[in-house]
């Protein structure tokens, strides 16, 4: 990297592992484009080889537009190693399978009752999905320590509190987080509830101030204000005045139908959630609703509907899927361009914050080593606000966890040690019965799966054949 003045960084080097992505990378680009502070090689690796080149071309393309001040150089790499050595930051973000095997995840569940909204976090669904990333991760941590031990490791991808912890069991010095949007969402919730309740305008939603406390896709905020007011009165009244029709965006078309939209939320699974506990969930309800009892909020599909929220089936991902491989096709023929507008992520302001181009407050998934929430164990992957600075990323002490909200966390944070022994153990020659056992044991202890109420019995050949349906991802252990 090479500092010139003018707060500018060049030279810089990334390294893109799931480059040949069909959505988050054209985000990504587009973020890059528009800022012309930093500047570089992104070195895109995928198994996919021909769709890291398909996004070389489009990278490349973008930047060469007039009108995009960015100037970046994509080049698509043959393995991680060479994607890896020297590189300065390294971005994780990958499907770890296909939608097949995300169908699987899903849906095969549904025998039993059990119904996921998103099902690639929590619940069955995101604990089978993560036997498959873990043994990935592993290898990535493992390339990281050997060929870019100093570099800034950004992952998106889920289920994100048991990829992070993955990355430093492996690795224990790395420089790693994890970076999720939601809390943004519910950031712009309270900003826009605020508006509406005092008539002010708020000129950005991080003039919402936040203390964010809890676990990725089960964030809580224990303090939010706004221009010096304390937003939980506001938002207490408005819960009160409005909880039937819910929350929708000033912005939202006129003619827009939540029930057309697979992922879609009115935001009464978090307004019902500050009710009952005194702090604001911080994620869309489609997530929050796994983490609860699955007799609460997803009982079924009705019940779903009933609280204004969708479930996401694999066949839309699926449908989707060929949407935007035909746009990919399109954006390589010229026939289509990415538009130049704020996609509200944060991933290139962490970086500058990183290169001490600037100072950021954000929230990031990274171990409790700091205690930054006292009562959760100091190898938990934990989310809460962070001052990212020039090489530094210093989590804030957000507190203790309320007794009620320790309650609903603890079962997920002993099920992350618990699946990552079960995913590690079986590379470790572990026996494949015990490995299962502690998957049943897990799912057994899900509140998803438990407000079900299933057997054992029914949850062990349940995970047996979740497993089966996604050998093709999993390591030959697995088999029977």
């Amino acid at each position: 990297m090479e500092y010139l003045n003018g707060n500018t960084v060049k030279d810089i080097q990334i390294a893109y592992i799931g480059g040949g992505s069909r959505g988050w990378a054209w985000t990504f680009m587009t973020d890059l484009a528009m800022d012309d502070s930093i500047s570089g090689t992104i070195r895109l690796y995928d198994i996919d080889q021909e769709a890291a080149l398909r996004n070389e071309k489009i990278g490349n393309h973008l930047m060469g537009r007039k009108e995009a001040p960015g100037s970046w150089v994509f080049e698509t790499k043959n393995s991680l190693k060479e994607a890896l050595t020297g590189a300065d930051f390294v971005v994780i973000s990958i499907l770890p399978g296909t939608f097949d095997e995300m169908e699987s995840d899903v849906h095969m569940p549904e025998r039993l009752g059990i119904y996921q909204s998103v099902g690639d976090t929590t619940g069955p669904g995101g604990m089978i999905r993560v036997l498959r990333a873990i043994p990935m991760f592993i290898e990535i941590a493992e390339a990281i320590k050997a060929y870019a031990p100093d570099a800034w490791v950004i992952n998106y991808t889920n289920p994100m509190s048991l990829l992070v912890k993955t990355l430093y069991e492996v690795y224990p010095e790395i420089k790693a987080f994890g970076c999720c949007h939601e809390v943004f969402g519910t950031q712009k919730v309270l900003k826009g509830i605020f508006e509406r309740e005092t008539g002010e305008k708020v000129s950005d939603w991080h003039d919402v101030m936040v203390n964010v406390v809890g676990i990725n896709h089960f964030t809580w905020f224990t303090e939010a204000s706004c221009y010096g007011r304390d937003l939980f009165p506001i938002y207490r009244k408005y819960i009160a005045e409005h909880f039937e029709e819910g929350y929708i965006a000033d912005d939202a078309s006129k003619s827009w139908d939540w029930m057309d939209d697979v992922f879609a939320c009115r935001h009464r699974v978090k307004m019902d959630l500050f009710s009952r506990y005194g702090a604001v969930a911080a994620a869309g309800d489609r997530h929050l609703a796994e983490f609860m009892p699955g007799n609460t909020y997803l009982n079924d599909p009705d019940t779903a509907r009933s609280w204004l929220f969708s479930l996401t089936p694999v066949s839309w991902r699926k449908n989707d899927l060929q949407r935007r491989l035909a746009r990919s096709q399109r954006l390589l023929n010229n026939e289509e361009e990415i538009p130049l507008e704020p996609t509200g992520e944060e991933g290139i302001l962490l970086i500058k914050a990183l290169l001490g181009l600037t100072r950021v407050v954000s929230n990031v998934n990274i171990p409790n080593t700091f205690g930054q929430i006292p009562n959760l164990p100091a190898d938990a992957i934990v989310e809460t606000n962070a001052v990212f600075s020039r090489d530094s990323v210093r989590p804030i002490m957000a507190g203790a966890l309320a007794e009620e909200l320790y309650a609903l966390i603890i079962p997920h944070v002993e099920n992350h040690a618990r699946i990552y022994e079960a995913a590690a153990g079986i590379l470790q020659g572990k026996n494949r019965e015990e490995c299962i056992a502690l998957v049943v044991q897990s799912f057994m202890n899900d509140p998803l799966v438990k407000g079900h109420h299933p057997s054992e019995e029914d949850i062990d050949v349940l995970v047996r054949d979740m497993i089966q349906a996604t050998m093709k991802y999993l390591p030959a252990q697995w088999a029977e």
